[in-house]
Formats: C-alpha cells, sequence, structure tokens
C-alpha cells in the first residue's frame, strides 16, 4: 500500500489553506442539503434513533427507501431486506465490493482516468487493476481497447458513469456495448453511480443494471452525500442480486460495522423528496458548471464540458505548461485558486499530463472570485 499513502486531494486541500486559496479541488459543495433532511436527523437524534449501534445492513427504513428509489426512477426491482447494503459512504461500499469479488492475483478492469479510490482498494483486495483509457479529449468508452484489455485473470469490471473526473455520462448505446463485453467475458461488475442525479440537459443516467442481462451481475454503488449534498454524513449504499450483495455485506460490516446512525433516517427522507428537490438541484448545479466553464474558455483554458458530476476537465498546454501537477503546484501561489492533476487518476502518467480537473460545486460567488483571480494571473 506504499503507493497509497498520500492522495493529492490531502496535498491539495492543505495547500489551498496555507495560502488562502479558492479550493476547486476537492469535490465538496460548499452550501448544505435541504432543511427537511438535516431536521431529520435532529429529530433521530432527539428521538434516540440511531444513537447507539443501527442494524448492521443499514436500518430497515433506509434500506426500503433505497429500494424504492430504484425503482421510483429506474423501474428497478429490488428487496430491501436481501439486496441492499448501507455502507460508510460510497467509498466504504467500493471497497467492500471489491474485497468481496476479487481474489488475491485477480485483474479488475476500469476505465481511465479513474477515481483515487479505486487503486488503493484494488491493492487492499489484492488485485491487479488494468487501465483502459478513455479517448482523448472526448472522454468516450473505447469499447474495442476494453475488449482487447480483457484477459484470464480479468474478474471484475469496474464502472464509472457518471464519471469522475471527466464529467463524461456513458450512453445507452455505449453500456449496451459495454455490457456485450461483460457477457462475453463472464464478468462481474461494480458500478460507480454516485453522481447518477447530477446529469445535466441532453445526457440521461441509465444504470447499468437496467441493460438486458446486468442485473444479476452488477453491484450499484449509491451516494447521498452526492444525491442530497451531504458528503460529510458518510451514507452510502450497495445494491444488486441478493447472492452479490450477501457477499458484499459479508466484507462490509468487518470494516466500519456501522455508521452514520441517525443520518440513515434522514437519508430515507432525503430519498423520498418530489421532483420540487431534484429538479432545482441538478438546474442549480448545471448553472454553476456553464459559469465555471465559460469563464476557464473565455481565459484560454481549452475546456471540456461535463455531461454530469461536479467537474470540469481544462488542457493546460496552450497557458505554457505541459505538465499538470507542474501547473496545479503553481497555481495556488501564481493565482490563488486549486486544481487537480488528471495525471494522478492514471497509471500511465503521460495518458493524463496535460489535463487538470476544477469542482464547480461551490457557489456563484466563489466560482466569479476564483475567475477573477485566474483573470489576474492568466488574462
Amino acid at each position: 500500500m506504499r503507493e497509497h499513502a498520500s492522495t493529492v486531494f490531502g496535498e491539495m486541500s492543505a495547500l489551498a489553506v496555507a495560502t488562502g486559496s479558492v479550493n476547486l479541488g476537492q469535490g465538496f459543495p460548499d452550501t448544505d442539503g435541504p432543511d427537511l433532511v438535516r431536521d431529520a436527523a435532529i429529530r433521530a437524534i432527539r428521538e434516540g434513533r440511531g444513537n447507539q449501534y443501527p442494524p448492521v445492513h443499514g436500518v430497515p427504513e433506509l434500506r426500503a427507501a433505497i429500494a424504492e428509489h430504484q425503482r421510483r426512477f429506474y423501474g428497478l426491482e429490488l428487496d430491501p431486506a436481501t439486496d441492499v447494503c448501507v455502507a460508510t459512504g460510497a467509498s466504504e461500499a467500493i471497497a467492500a465490493a471489491l474485497l468481496a469479488l476479487v481474489d488475491v492475483g485477480d485483474e479488475v478492469v476500469m476505465f481511465a482516468p479513474w477515481f483515487d479510490l479505486y487503486a488503493a482498494a484494488v491493492s487492499l483486495a489484492g488485485g491487479h487493476r488494468v487501465e483502459v483509457a478513455l479517448t482523448a479529449g472526448t472522454f468516450r468508452p473505447d469499447i474495442e481497447a476494453l475488449r482487447t484489455a480483457i484477459g484470464p485473470r480479468t474478474r471484475v469490471l469496474l464502472l464509472n458513469s457518471p464519471h469522475n473526473p471527466t464529467g463524461s455520462v456513458f450512453t445507452r448505446e455505449e453500456l449496451t456495448a459495454i455490457a456485450a463485453v461483460v457477457r462475453e467475458h463472464d464478468l462481474w461488475v461494480i458500478s460507480d453511480e454516485a453522481y447518477e442525479h447530477l446529469v445535466y440537459t441532453g445526457s440521461e443516467h441509465v444504470p447499468f443494471a437496467s441493460i438486458p442481462g446486468m442485473a444479476e451481475r452488477t453491484v450499484t454503488i449509491g451516494s447521498a452525500g452526492k444525491s442530497l449534498s451531504m458528503t460529510g454524513w458518510k451514507v452510502g449504499w450497495a445494491t444488486g442480486p441478493t447472492d452479490l450483495v450477501a457477499a458484499v455485506r459479508v466484507t462490509r460490516q468487518h470494516l466500519s460495522f456501522v455508521s452514520s446512525g441517525p443520518f440513515q433516517w434522514a437519508v430515507a427522507e432525503g430519498l423520498a423528496l418530489p421532483d420540487s428537490y431534484w429538479e432545482p438541484f441538478r438546474d442549480g448545479l448545471e448553472h454553476q458548471r456553464d459559469l465555471l466553464c465559460d469563464g476557464l474558455a473565455a481565459l484560454g483554458f481549452p475546456t471540456t464540458v461535463p455531461q454530469g458530476t461536479y467537474f470540469a476537465t481544462t488542457d493546460v498546454r496552450p497557458l505554457g505548461y505541459d505538465d499538470g501537477w507542474a501547473f496545479c503546484r503553481d497555481l495556488p501561489h501564481r493565482a490563488g485558486v486549486v486544481a487537480i492533476p488528471h495525471e494522478v487518476f492514471h497509471d500511465d502518467p503521460d495518458a493524463g499530463k496535460p489535463f487538470v480537473r476544477w469542482a464547480f460545486c461551490k457557489r456563484p460567488e466563489v466560482l466569479e472570485e476564483a475567475l477573477a483571480r485566474l483573470d489576474r494571473a492568466f488574462g
């Protein structure tokens, strides 16, 4: 695990504090989620629900709410008693799924760039990661490259859409082509869909488990932190067929055992919020996306406008930098802004070297301040 001893997010967030920079590196919103959900957590604490250990696989009310959420939005039918596992955030759910499904020496294939947790969790499981680069610049899945990357030791495809860090949202056609490869090689799939509700105009989130033949071989990961803007509560989940979720439950209970007590009841209420919450939530983030992307483009940053998530990607070469790491380490001192280099999301550092990720899940006035600082430095 030595290669995972430190994270870029810790380094860059510390640098943001030390330099007084606007932190567009780490992906967390700077506003809290709905009052109804926060009030529900306070009420649960006062009523003594969850102040002691909750049920090991999640309180029944939350498991039922997660199952209903999957039915309501995607038509997926789950038994909350057997097909849902609540975790300490999506991060623990992903780690538990990898520990459950990967044996020592197994290969895990994932599209690159990938979220850094994936690499660490594969190492914890004793597996080997195999990366398949998304197409350069457009960040779409390359199906033939995926097929070529799969070998006799490949056990799991670790999928992520909406995709962090690029913001790509894979289409139904792309996911159907990926599913054909999965069937051909008899793989299990861990599908990280933490950003499922952060999908913007013109795109659609299609759960991988909804693709024909994939429900029985897919563990789907969800996150209240992203969907309800409560990242500090660390409430996530894994859903899927009973046999795979049973395996995830075994490993997950030996990680944190239980967590997020009163917050579980609050998230159950949050997942049942009407469309009058979900639509403005998405529209507000889309406005923030456009504000940042338009501003970056006007300053000369070639920008890939994301279809989903919190993140936009720019190429820093027109600004005189060949290396995103060098740019990101220089940026706080030069401009008072923090971003994250794509290089850390690849095993092949040259693949992501000129690209940088920016988080737009910040208040408009914060984004405007960041753009003003960048204008003074690069305008």
